[in-house]
């Protein structure tokens, strides 16, 4: 089920497209994404790399500068620590690339996910001492990481912290009480006492505006000079790779930081890279977060699912071109594996559900102890859009259970996982996602305590669908789309524009696709005006939609139709929809596609 809802967000919508030579239905999608203000709107229209924020203004950013200086003067050996997931790969990467061009003494590690689990442990802090590495650089993790920054002081090493998670706080008398690590500096915009104008920035971004700061000393120029350098160019694209591989939301800075990044990706300066991208086929001039989000960013997440992260990481590093066709290749291979695995697990996880009574629930906990403990996120990712439920999958590991949770908007995973904390042995997360560990015998008591202390309600499950505006077909021209590519690039935060028109007939159609999954049809509206109408969704549960509502018969004659017929037409639906353009053996056309009907 979905509930529709118009945005009803009011402006002077004639005055702002004046303004800003824009269409009033332009300015009404701005204004629904909170966008308001002149100084605002003109950034998000027309924002540039010149207005992305000074790193000087990151609490401790100065600090760690200072000390990474002093490091590599000293010819002291530097390890950058990071993580496993698009954003640690990326964030390791630009710390390496912008360390070794100020002539550092650096390596890196990335934790193994089985073996090491997230973030820093006292197996990486020992391995770094062991190696003789005198400073630690985190990034994309560390804020938590309390006792291991201590074993590290107590060995005598320097540790530097970039992340941009949530700092932990313990609550006591209704107060927090946050508990930041005693680093030598700790780069993390969302402190409490760092000013930082847009904290809502991936760890990418922090290591990224770090090396910008430390380059602009190393190079005695200013930060907005290594920004256009050739290698702050190239730190850019992994700074916009990872803000849409971490799923950040595409405002303020970091839609600028993606939509140059982007731009930078068609010609990219990166051998691994460009192997990447010609490995999956990609078209490097017609690069969308999407792209990022569900082609390439893939390949990193599944090496570091079935194998090491450092497969990732060397491909980016690597200067040749041989070398990067091969990795690439093995991590295309690799998440080819993923997808079949994920697949397999989804099905596993849907007889589990409607065959037990889990459906029931409101809070769905799933147990597949066969399940690579790698693929439990994307899974539960799977499940929350298919109920539209909070889901946590759960498998066996080498000691207990462990899992990931993905939620729904009115359920915050993490502060209901902190009611029953005493189950884990370890968790952590936020309101929409969340990873915990456990022991096998309590497994049946999660579920129970996370449905008991459940206060949602049947609202909560419907799925939300925001219309931008309730717009006539007869609007959408290729000018108009031409115009909507000014609010691109579009991802979270910053969606794809969704317009809404009632009465819709259709009158012809046919199944495309070598899966036979793809409705095109002709429709028509009140005006008996006509259109191309093309449906990538789940084409069955259209099928049985319109065959219980209108009969089989109906849905039968739709398809018997042809399109230069009178005939047919009964089947009358309201629809969401977005204009596209087509493009086929060379000719363009005009064609909507349809996201939902009822």
């Amino acid at each position: 089920m979905s509930k529709w809802m118009v945005a009803a967000k009011r402006a002077d919508f004639d005055a702002i497209g004046r303004k800003y030579q824009i269409s009033p239905v332009l300015a009404r999608i701005i204004r629904n994404r909170d966008v308001t203000g002149d100084r605002d709107i003109d950034k998000f229209l027309n924002g540039t790399r010149a207005d992305l924020y000074a790193p000087g203004l990151m609490k401790d950013l100065d600090r760690a500068v200072e000390i990474l200086r002093q490091k590599i003067a000293e010819k002291k050996r530097i390890r950058i620590i990071g993580d496993y997931d698009i954003d640690g790969i990326c964030s390791t990467y630009i710390l390496y690339r912008g360390l070794t061009a100020c002539g550092a003494e650096v390596d890196s590690a990335i934790p193994h996910r089985i073996r090491d689990g997230y973030g820093l442990n006292e197996h990486l802090i020992q391995d770094a001492f062991d190696a003789g590495t005198d400073t630690v650089l985190t990034c994309d993790n560390g804020i938590a990481a309390y006792d291991q920054i201590e074993m590290a002081n107590a060995l005598g090493m320097t540790v530097i912290v970039t992340d941009h998670h949530e700092v932990p706080y313990d609550e006591m008398d209704g107060k927090r009480h946050y508990k930041v690590p005693r680093a030598s500096a700790v780069v993390d915009p969302k402190q409490e006492d760092c000013g930082y104008p847009f904290p809502e920035i991936c760890g990418a971004v922090v290591a990224y505006k770090l090396m910008l700061a430390l380059l602009a000393e190393h190079t005695r120029t200013d930060w907005q000079s290594v920004m256009e350098s050739e290698t702050g160019l190239e730190l850019l694209e992994f700074a916009a790779f990872a803000t849409i591989g971490d799923v950040m939301e595409l405002r303020d800075e970091n839609r600028i930081i993606v939509k140059n990044g982007l731009a930078l990706m068609a010609d990219t300066r990166n051998i691994g890279l460009k192997a990447l991208m010609q490995a999956t086929g990609t078209d490097p001039a017609h690069i969308k977060p999407y792209t990022v989000g569900f082609v390439l960013g893939p390949c990193l997440n599944a090496t570091g699912r079935l194998d090491t992260a450092l497969n990732a990481l060397e491909l980016f590093q690597t200067p040749d071109r041989d070398q990067a066709a091969i990795l690439a290749g093995d991590l295309k291979a690799m998440n080819d594996s993923r997808k079949e695995l994920t697949l397999k697990g989804v099905e596993e996880a849907v007889v589990q559900i409607e065959q037990t009574g889990l459906d029931r629930d409101r809070v769905l906990v799933v147990y597949l102890p066969e399940v690579h403990e790698s693929l439990a996120g994307i899974i539960a990712g799977r499940l929350r859009e298919k109920y539209c439920k909070p889901v946590f999958v759960l498998t066996r590991a080498e000691e207990g259970v462990k899992g990931s949770g993905r939620s729904i908007e009115a359920f915050h995973m993490y502060d209901e996982l902190t009611k029953c904390k005493e189950l884990f042995t370890k968790y952590g997360g936020h309101k929409l996602a969340a990873g915990l560990s456990l022991a096998e015998e309590n497994v049946p008591v999660l579920r129970r305590r996370l449905n008991e202390n459940c206060n949602l309600t049947d609202d909560d499950f419907e799925e939300k669908v925001l219309i931008d505006v309730p717009m006539p077909m007869s609007y959408a021209s290729l000018a108009f789309i031409e115009e909507l590519e000014k609010l691109e690039p579009f991802g979270n935060g910053n969606p794809k524009p969704q317009f809404a028109q009632k009465n819709v007939r259709f009158v012809s159609g046919k199944v495309l696709g070598a899966n036979r999954n793809v409705g095109k049809y002709v429709v028509e509206d009140e005006n008996r005006r006509r259109y191309d109408l093309i449906y990538f969704g789940d084409i069955e549960g259209f099928h049985a939609y319109v065959a219980a509502k209108y009969g089989a018969a109906a849905l039968d004659r739709l398809y018997r139709t042809t399109a230069g017929t009178s005939e047919g037409g009964e089947i009358v639906l309201s629809i969401v929809y977005y204009p596209d353009v087509n493009e086929y053996r060379g000719n363009v056309s005009l064609q909507m596609v349809m996201k939902y009907y009822q």
